[in-house]
C-alpha cells in the first residue's frame, strides 16, 4: 500500500518506469537551463545516458468501504501507439501483476476512473481477446470525462476506437460532467487544460484529503515553475490556471498529492513559496 487517506487504501500500479522526453522537448518554453533546473528540483529525475526525464506510467487503485476504484489504466498491451515507439504493441505483465499484489483482480474493479482520455491513462480499458477489444474490467463503470470523449469521437482516433469505444459498446460507460462524486469519499475536480475534460481526483476520508493529478501536473518541477507549459497540453494558459489552482488548494488545505507522472515514490505535499510552490516528499 501506498499510503492511507482516512479509511481509503491508495495502492499504486505501475505499468512502466523509463526515460520518455528530455526537459527541452516536454516543456519547449521554459528557461533556457531546464535540464539543469529539472535535475536541481528533481535529484536523479533525468536519465544519465540519454538525458530524458525518467518518467512513471501508474494508475492509483483506491480501495474505499464501499468500493474498488482504478484511476487511469495506463498504456495497455497490443495498443496502437505509433507516436511512441516504446509505448507500440506492447506486451507485458507489470500492471497485471502490481493489481494481483493489491488483491485485486480485474473483477474486483468496480469503477474505472479516467482522468482524460491520452493513451498512457486508459490503455488497459480494454484487452485483446480472440481479436476484439473487450472491457478488461467486466464489472466495473468506468467514468469518462464528457468533454474528452468527444472530442475523440470527432476524431476518430486509434487510441478512442481501441481503449474507449469498446467500454461504451459494452454498456459500461458513464460520460461524466466534473464535479461527480463516487459517495462522500471521491470527487472529480475540474482541472480542464490539458485536455477540455480533464479531471483531478479528490480523496476525503476520516478528515485527511489526497489529491491526484492526473496530468495537470507532470513533474515535482512545476511546483517551483508552474507556469511551465507542457507540451502536450492542448491550452497551455487553462492547464497553467488549473495547475494553479490545484497547487494553491493543495497547499492550504495541507492535502496529500500524488502525481500521477511523478518521479517516483509520487506522494508528498506542496508549500507556498512565494508566486510558486515547494514540493515536499512524505
Amino acid at each position: 500500500m501506498l499510503c492511507k487517506i482516512g479509511e481509503v487504501e491508495v495502492w499504486r500500479i505501475l505499468e512502466i518506469h523509463a526515460p520518455f522526453m528530455t526537459p527541452e522537448e516536454l516543456w519547449p518554453d521554459a528557461d533556457a537551463d531546464v535540464s539543469a533546473i529539472v535535475e536541481a528540483h528533481v535529484p536523479g529525475g533525468l536519465c544519465p545516458q540519454s538525458g530524458r526525464l525518467i518518467l512513471p506510467v501508474q494508475g492509483f487503485l483506491l480501495k474505499t468501504l464501499s468500493h474498488t476504484i482504478l484511476v487511469d489504466s495506463c498504456v495497455g498491451n497490443d495498443k496502437t501507439n505509433a507516436g511512441t515507439p516504446d509505448w507500440n504493441k506492447r506486451s507485458d505483465t507489470r500492471f497485471e501483476a502490481a493489481l494481483t499484489a493489491a488483491g485485486v483482480g480485474f473483477d474486483d474493479v468496480d469503477f474505472v476512473l479516467c482522468t482524460h482520455l491520452h493513451m498512457d491513462h486508459v490503455g488497459w480499458n480494454t484487452r485483446l481477446e480472440d481479436g476484439r477489444w473487450m472491457p478488461t474490467f467486466p464489472n466495473a463503470r468506468y467514468l469518462i470525462p464528457a468533454a474528452d470523449e468527444e472530442v475523440h469521437r470527432l476524431g476518430a482516433t486509434d487510441m478512442y476506437r481501441e481503449s474507449v469505444l469498446p467500454v461504451i459498446e459494452a454498456g459500461q460507460a458513464e460520460l461524466v460532467q466534473t464535479g461527480h462524486s463516487l459517495g462522500d469519499e471521491v470527487t472529480l475536480v475540474p482541472t480542464p487544460g490539458h485536455t477540455p475534460g480533464h479531471v483531478a481526483v479528490l480523496i476525503r476520508s476520516g478528515g485527511r484529503e489526497a489529491v491526484i493529478t492526473g496530468d495537470a501536473m507532470h513533474s515535482t518541477v512545476q511546483c517551483w515553475h508552474p507556469d511551465w507549459h507542457f507540451v502536450y497540453d492542448g491550452d497551455g494558459e487553462q492547464a497553467t490556471a488549473s495547475r494553479r489552482q490545484l497547487l494553491e488548494e493543495a497547499s492550504e488545505t495541507d492535502r496529500i498529492v500524488l502525481g500521477s507522472h511523478f518521479a517516483l515514490p509520487s506522494v508528498g505535499r506542496v508549500k507556498a513559496e512565494g508566486d510558486a510552490f515547494r514540493w515536499e516528499e512524505r
